[in-house]
């Protein structure tokens, strides 16, 4: 069974959003397996996400859910951002989901487009539209996928990551509602991070 962490950023500034990648390597170095399947990047900062989602081909060791799971703490020892700024502590949410689980979704408002998968790779790249789109025509949403040589793995991979966008969409309303709580967060979370890290941002 697929799973998932997603490490968000709420409505926190720049220097959180800097952590969010920050820690997505440091689950990464952790567990090399997992891989990076949906971002929502900083509009102002090259290297900074607001959220990022990764995804395990297995479910992973409960004592990494129980490790990770919750706020987590990064005491910054340098801030490019704002190299004046007296605060030091940053803090982002990270939390695991399952597999995919949604209402039922017709396949036929699913459709499918082929295109050159782009990139190095030489000709055969160039030449053979491997790599596949998926595209939820209710909704506009679509997700693409060119991971793989066959066209086939392409196509299964484009509706996962298509299946995730739709997921994300409809926790949208709830996660907004969330993130409304992060004005506060610094004063409800700062004594009781599941997890610290100290270094540059």
């Amino acid at each position: 069974m697929k799973q998932y962490i997603k490490i968000t950023a709420g409505r926190g500034p720049v220097e959180c959003a800097r952590v969010v990648t920050l820690l997505a390597k440091e689950i990464i170095k952790q567990q090399p397996s997992l891989k990076i399947v949906e971002s929502e990047p900083h509009n102002h900062a090259d290297g900074c996400y607001m959220s990022l989602t990764l995804s395990s081909d297995e479910k992973l060791p409960p004592s990494v859910i129980k490790e990770w799971e919750g706020t987590v703490l990064w005491r910054s020892t340098r801030n490019p951002y704002r190299p004046t700024h007296k605060r030091s502590n940053w803090f982002v949410g990270v939390s695991f989901f399952n597999e995919v689980e949604l209402p039922v979704i017709n396949e036929s408002d699913i459709k499918y487009e082929t295109c050159r998968a782009g990139g190095n790779g030489g000709q055969n790249v160039n030449k053979v539209e491997s790599a596949v789109r998926a595209i939820h025509t209710p909704s506009g949403l679509s997700a693409k996928c060119s991971d793989e040589r066959s066209q086939a793995q392409n196509k299964s991979g484009a509706r996962e990551r298509l299946l995730l966008k739709l997921r994300l969409q409809n926790e949208k309303i709830i996660a907004d509602s969330i993130n409304q709580q992060w004005t506060v967060h610094d004063s409800l979370e700062r004594g009781n991070p599941v997890k610290k890290f100290t270094g540059p941002l």
